[in-house]
């Protein structure tokens, strides 16, 4: 299928993203062509030559000046075309950007010559080109978003809607933005086929085929993105100036000034950007977003600014033990490497308390969630379902779920809504007639074999209890600092919360580590140089907003640690 024109290519097929076609494949002007020639370097290109392959990292941009590109998917069943790029086009989408695995074949169609741009000079272009940056950055961040709802790239999921880690390994490809084509075990023709060509049992269950080759039986997800070359192949001997420990708004903030700043950053998540954020259905009260945004949509567009600036974001690579015991800092990983960092960033947030009943760990997946995407509402499409928590996330959780489930109960332990969530939320709550709010009510119990099939609650103020065949309950329900790794090292509150700048007194702070002339920055921690910000700190507001205005202002103080570390002999 050759690009001529306005000929529809696969990105654009049957896609609400047909009218922006020639953002998603523009043709460089003569102007713009020549202004590039000083950031490559010219070569002939002939018909057949193999520019890349699927798993290839580190790839150029190219850009025709005549002749043409072809980019195929490659599939166990052969070859498909994308897109064919003819003169004025470039090739390459986020993974051209990021130097990560290629999902794509490319392969030269017709003779002719090209321009090559190596990963670093294509950066430098985005971060120094303004009108070329804003072309490349748009046509990338589109060109995913098609390989998204074409469900073109090199990952197939088997599994089922009635497991917990089929649910996981949804979460982790979709909140990481890598397109896979999934096929349900107990629905799809083509997943019986696939089990048979891989001899798969279903003990085996859920797999991921990588690339038409590799089948993963039930992997975790640092397997996967292994597998995928979801991260960049660098160098972990390399000191950096900042490690951030966690990608939700706080993290992704520091990410994006920091290196925009020109400081070396490298960010460690545990597996799903965005941290809490990044599983909220719809964000209605974040500045400059009127009619909202969902939680992975802010975290997606927060990774392509701290990438376009040049930070290096690490997906399924958890922090496992904070080493303090001499600098530079080293934080170990789950690989059992460890990275370096003159200065660190904790944004570790938090986690969903659980609730403290029989099964509830057991069916976490299996009817339990702690996240209110699409990807968790597929699974209670039409049926009742259960949230509970009296918070915004809550509350964004009932309103969404609303919309495709046939009745939504809100849980709550307090008389009502109004301490506890904002104002609008309780409104839209009011006004959606198959949202019930029960206050004064817990939930008692939870049963199920393999899945959630029943649930008891009772409310305190009538001692009225009931058994409901409920099979999904969405729990946000207070929230657990993920600082367990730091022990030993920073001094916390009661809670676990990361204490700082004047929360810590003079008995947190060592004296052979802190100077008498030198106190904490309203950030630092009782460790010098090291800062947390968002949910993970003591004393912070439990917002978007306020997390990623803690991220962003705590990079002046690093820029001020950073300098006094120079100064010492």
């Amino acid at each position: 299928m050759t690009d001529h024109g306005k000929t529809p290519d696969l990105l654009t097929q049957n896609s609400s993203l047909a009218t922006r076609r020639d953002q998603m494949f523009p043709v460089l002007t003569g102007v713009q062509l020549a202004r590039l020639q000083r950031y490559g370097q010219r070569r002939a290109i002939r018909a057949g030559e193999i520019l890349a392959e699927p798993g290839d990292r580190g790839l150029p941009m190219w850009v025709v000046l005549s002749g043409s590109i072809e980019v195929m998917q490659v599939g166990m069943a052969g070859e498909t075309t994308v897109v064919t790029h003819t003169a004025g086009r470039f090739t390459g989408e986020m993974s051209t950007l990021r130097g990560i695995s290629s999902m794509v074949r490319m392969r030269v169609g017709t003779d002719g010559e090209a321009l090559e741009v190596d990963e670093n000079r294509l950066r430098t272009i985005i971060q120094t080109d303004s009108e070329l940056g804003e072309i490349f950055l748009r046509a990338y961040i589109l060109r995913r978003v098609g390989l998204i709802q074409a469900q073109v790239g090199d990952v197939v999921l088997l599994g089922s809607s009635h497991s917990a880690d089929t649910l996981r390994l949804q979460q982790f490809l979709t909140r990481n933005t890598h397109p896979y084509v999934y096929l349900d075990v107990h629905e799809d023709a083509a997943a019986r086929d696939l089990q048979e060509h891989f001899k798969l049992k279903a003990s085996d269950l859920p797999v991921v085929i990588c690339r038409g080759v590799v089948a993963l039986r039930n992997p975790s997800t640092e397997e996967v993105a292994a597998c995928l070359g979801m991260n960049q192949a660098v160098d972990d001997q390399r000191v950096r100036d900042l490690i951030v420990v966690g990608a939700g708004p706080a993290g992704l903030a520091a990410a994006v000034y920091g290196s925009s700043e020109g400081l070396d950053v490298l960010v460690l998540e545990t597996g799903t950007p965005g941290g809490q954020a990044g599983s909220s259905s719809k964000i209605e009260n974040y500045l400059g977003f009127p009619t909202g945004i969902s939680g992975l949509a802010l975290a997606g567009r927060a990774l392509v600014q701290a990438q376009k600036f040049g930070a290096e974001i690490r997906t399924a690579a958890p922090a496992m033990r904070l080493k303090c015991d001499a600098r530079p800092y080293a934080i170990e990983l789950a690989s059992g490497a460890s990275v370096r960092g003159r200065c660190i960033v904790l944004a570790s947030g938090v986690e969903y308390r659980q609730l403290s009943l029989e099964n509830a760990a057991r069916l976490l997946g299996a009817g339990i969630y702690y996240g209110a995407t699409p990807t968790e509402a597929r699974r209670c499409r039409g049926e009742e379902v259960i949230v509970v928590g009296g918070g915004n996330s809550a509350g964004q959780a009932a309103v969404f779920l609303a919309g495709s489930s046939s009745v939504v109960h809100m849980l709550v332990r307090a008389n009502g809504l109004a301490d506890t969530m904002s104002r609008y939320l309780i409104r839209r709550i009011q006004e959606t007639p198959n949202i019930k709010l029960h206050v004064n009510t817990q939930i008692t119990a939870l049963e199920g074999t393999d899945e959630l099939e029943r649930v008891s609650w009772a409310t305190s103020s009538t001692g009225a209890e009931e058994i409901l065949p409920i099979r999904h309950v969405f729990l946000m329900t207070g929230a657990v600092p993920s600082t367990h790794w730091l022990s030993g090292c920073i001094a916390l509150n009661e809670k676990a919360f990361v204490m700082t700048g004047p929360d810590l007194k003079p008995q947190h702070l060592d004296a052979d580590l802190w100077s008498t002339n030198r106190k904490p920055e309203f950030f630092e921690t009782s460790l010098p140089a090291v800062f947390a910000v968002g949910d993970v700190r003591c004393g912070s507001v439990k917002r978007v907003a306020a997390a990623v205005g803690e991220g962003s202002a705590c990079i002046q103080q690093v820029h001020f640690v950073l300098g006094l570390e120079a100064a010492r002999p």
